[in-house]
């Protein structure tokens, strides 16, 4: 918890908020931030919600063509790689080890990736 010494962008980098993403708060509020405010930014912008780490990585690989059978999205991506088959790519920022947590969430991360998989192949 913050204290009355501490200020609130001590608080941001103690929620993993980097000084550029505090800054970035400050400019859109106009203000300081109150501590729920930053509570919620930091989870909104954390790795598990915004692919932090990850978002330049995944960029790289193509989203649409002529294999691409469903595109990046809420679910899992299909490829079509011939011969009738598919390949089913899904990625969990919580599944273990991720960047930021690399002990815990393994069955969160695991969980999400069989049910988005299971998912696609439930298409019609």
């Amino acid at each position: 918890m913050t204290s009355a010494t501490q200020s609130m962008a001590q608080t941001a980098a103690e929620f993993g908020l980097k000084p550029d993403e505090y800054d970035l708060i400050l400019r859109r509020l106009g203000r300081e931030p109150n501590l729920v405010e930053l509570g919620v930014f930091s989870v909104m912008w954390s790795e598990h919600c915004s692919y932090k780490s990850s978002r330049r990585h995944l960029s790289k690989f193509p989203t649409t063509g002529p294999k691409v059978i469903c595109g990046p999205g809420e679910n899992a991506g299909v490829i079509d790689i011939g011969d009738g088959q598919a390949c089913i790519f899904k990625m969990e920022s919580h599944n273990h080890p991720s960047f930021i947590e690399p002990y815990q969430g393994a069955a969160t991360g695991v969980g999400g990736i069989m049910r988005d998989v299971f998912t696609m192949g439930a298409r019609p």
